[in-house]
């Protein structure tokens, strides 16, 4: 059977964390799943707790918050430096997956073996992901994505793919035109839940650190298509995310980390390719669509700040 190794990175989510965990506790996968939890320097003793209610977890605690691709580096690393010692006398056991996971979820009974079940059936995937349902029972629109070309993203920041959420064209960001019960090929699935191969990830290399939070995981599907890998929404595996659960403690902050995610994607990826003119606009736009964001949430009620 296959080996699966789950990357959870927690800032100050002990609660959801145990109540992850616990999910995970009670799976009782079919294969080999070793859990490694990435403390980026909370402060709500999540590191204790863990030590103390999950002994058998593989606790990496990082003594500054240096964001989520920096921290699940740090699992991903040891994970692929382990799977090339495998061969080696008295080597580490290394994993075939390679799945990061965020601490706000719940995964269900069969969830695990689910998604590795399909990597295992569709050899050409390099990356999957389920469908993600928000506490509310509605789908989280990260879970499958187009990437923000020039022309994609600015049919997002005008507000088309909100007033023509079935239109094939203005509506590609978040797919909301497809049947969210219906298995498709995507460019991107959320780093929240996303199964990757081991291979793919030595192949590819680790998230790129620029993107601090946001970013990081379009980014890395984008380079696996550019690898020649298919990315797939299998929607007949549910996990349930409760969201932003890390980001809601600095919203202000988080929400500057969003756009500068969307400044280095469009710089690392699409710039080159486009009309100095057009990069011109493009930039201008994240920087009002930040601006307008951040003065947004300073009006609401301390409770009701987030990430837009």
């Amino acid at each position: 059977m296959p080996s699966l190794a789950i990357v959870i990175v927690s800032y100050n989510t002990c609660d959801l964390l145990r109540a992850c965990l616990r999910s995970l506790q009670e799976n009782d996968a079919h294969h080999a799943v070793s859990i490694w939890v990435v403390d980026n320097a909370s402060t709500d003793g999540s590191v204790a707790m863990v030590r103390a209610e999950f002994p058998w977890v593989r606790l990496i605690v990082s003594p500054r918050n240096g964001g989520f691709a920096y921290a699940n580096n740090l699992a991903i690393r040891a994970i692929l430096d382990e799977a090339g010692l495998a061969a080696a006398p008295h080597g580490a056991s290394g994993a075939d997956y390679i799945m990061l996971l965020n601490p706000d979820t719940i995964v269900p009974h069969g969830a695990l073996d689910g998604l590795t079940a399909y990597m295992e059936t569709h050899p050409d995937v390099g990356a999957c992901g389920p469908k993600l349902l928000l506490p509310d029972g509605s789908l989280d629109l990260a879970c499958r994505r187009s990437f923000p070309t020039p022309e994609v993203a600015f049919y997002r920041m005008i507000g088309l793919s909100r007033l023509f959420p079935r239109h094939p064209r203005f509506a590609r960001y978040n797919l909301t035109y497809l049947d969210e019960n219906s298995e498709a090929d995507v460019d991107a699935v959320v780093g929240a839940c996303m199964l990757v191969r081991a291979s793919v990830a030595r192949e590819v290399g680790l998230l790129d650190e620029a993107f601090f939070m946001y970013g990081e995981d379009l980014d890395w599907a984008y380079r696996m298509k550019q690898y020649g890998w298919r990315i797939r929404y299998v929607p007949s595996v549910t996990v349930y995310h409760h969201k932003r659960a890390s980001s809601s403690q600095r919203p202000a902050q988080t929400i500057r980390w969003f756009y500068d995610a969307m400044r280095i994607f469009h710089r690392k990826h699409f710039a080159a390719t486009t009309p100095a003119l057009f990069n011109a606009v493009i930039e201008a736009g994240i920087t009002l669509k930040e601006y307008l964001s951040l003065g947004s949430n300073f009006l609401r009620p301390p409770i009701g700040r987030r990430v837009g």
